[in-house]
């Protein structure tokens, strides 16, 4: 088993970084807000003008936002990823006392 100072050490790293992995979800998540708001805008003018360079905005719009949203999904598994990872350390570390 680990030396206790080597897991206190990664236990204290992996804080840090799921601090920062919930920073940068919170941000996703205000822009997908603005990225789907503007996609479903430029759905709606694409149905309303019906011309391509109409449609083609739409679709790049909605290509962003769907762009977010996966990045969203892998920031989400990354953080449930590091806390299984807390979730071990914790238990290494209460055992080994």
């Amino acid at each position: 088993m680990p030396a206790r100072w080597l897991l206190e050490r990664r236990l204290s790293d992996s804080s840090q970084r799921l601090k920062h992995l919930r920073t940068e979800l919170a941000v996703a998540d205000e822009q997908l807000l603005v990225l789907t708001d503007a996609a479903d805008e430029a759905r709606l003018r694409a149905l309303v003008s019906e011309t391509p360079l109409a449609e083609r905005e739409h679709r790049q719009a909605r290509r962003h936002a769907d762009a977010m949203v996966r990045h969203r999904a892998r920031l989400v598994d990354a953080i449930a990823q590091l806390q299984r990872t807390q979730d071990e350390l914790l238990d290494e570390l209460l055992l080994g006392t």
